[in-house]
């Protein structure tokens, strides 16, 4: 079974971010980043399959010489191999036109990603990529079996989930909750370092989105605190005014 997994290499959640001075796009000094954690499911899940099913699970991703990373990472977990296509990642249509153009020889039996990844937060590719690829596509997976050339995925819906079937190939995205990734061992770390990294030169598609203007939130909050004077019901429409009138957010 040949299996690719898209992987990203994104900032940490807890790494403090700053602007850059350019105002559209963060400042990388001191930052740190990680495979974006979404993509971890997919990883294991590409892993457990390979295992179940033999052949091979690839990782493969967009961006420069640093998200190799990323893909040591997938490798340190057990993927077989990496792709690294080289390219500038300002939006997740070009994202998906560069790694659709990658995929598409491999011919893979299934592809495999996180359901978003937490930089660019759009949950677009894995429907991108079914487009581009004409493959059919299963989002936010919790739930996920091989039975010769189908799939059955669970996925959540709201209120509940639901259960579909695609046939093969197919593209996947994972949710948490899919399964419980391992932590690479120590040797599998050191080998992942020693393992070639196979480079594409990507090639840049259609920008659809622009970043205009970017800024940090204002963490300063106005405080107000409405004496009732034992009357409830005129706390009750003072706050009501305030929060209609000041605050506007009825």
């Amino acid at each position: 079974m040949n299996i690719l997994v898209c992987v990203s290499h994104v900032p940490d959640t807890t790494t403090r971010i700053n602007v850059a001075g350019d105002g559209v796009s963060i400042d990388a000094a001191g930052v740190k980043f990680i495979l974006n954690p979404y993509d971890e499911f997919a990883v294991e899940e590409a892993l457990r399959l390979r295992d179940k099913h033999k052949g091979e699970a690839t990782a493969i991703s967009v961006g420069p010489d640093a998200s190799k990373e990323a893909i040591r990472q997938a490798l340190a977990m057990g993927a077989d191999k990496g792709i690294l296509i080289k390219g500038d990642k300002k939006d997740s249509w070009q994202v998906a036109q560069m790694l659709a153009a990658a995929i598409q020889p491999l011919k893979p039996d299934l592809v495999l990603l996180g359901k978003q990844s937490i930089d660019f937060d759009g949950m677009e590719l894995g429907p991108m990529l079914s487009e581009l690829l004409d493959l059919p596509c299963a989002t936010v997976a919790v739930g996920l079996t091989i039975d010769g050339t189908k799939a059955t995925v669970e996925k959540e819906v709201e209120g509940g989930r639901e259960t579909i079937e695609l046939e093969l190939p197919a593209i996947v995205a994972a949710q948490k909750g899919l399964n419980d990734p391992r932590y690479p061992s120590l040797p599998n770390i050191m080998k992942a370092k020693q393992k070639p990294i196979q480079e594409i030169v990507g090639t840049p598609g259609a920008v659809r989105t622009e970043v205009v203007n970017m800024t940090k939130p204002d963490k300063k909050r106005a405080n107000k605190i409405i004496k009732s004077d034992g009357n409830a019901v005129n706390a009750a429409h003072e706050l009501a005014r305030l929060l209609h009138e000041e605050a506007k957010v009825i």
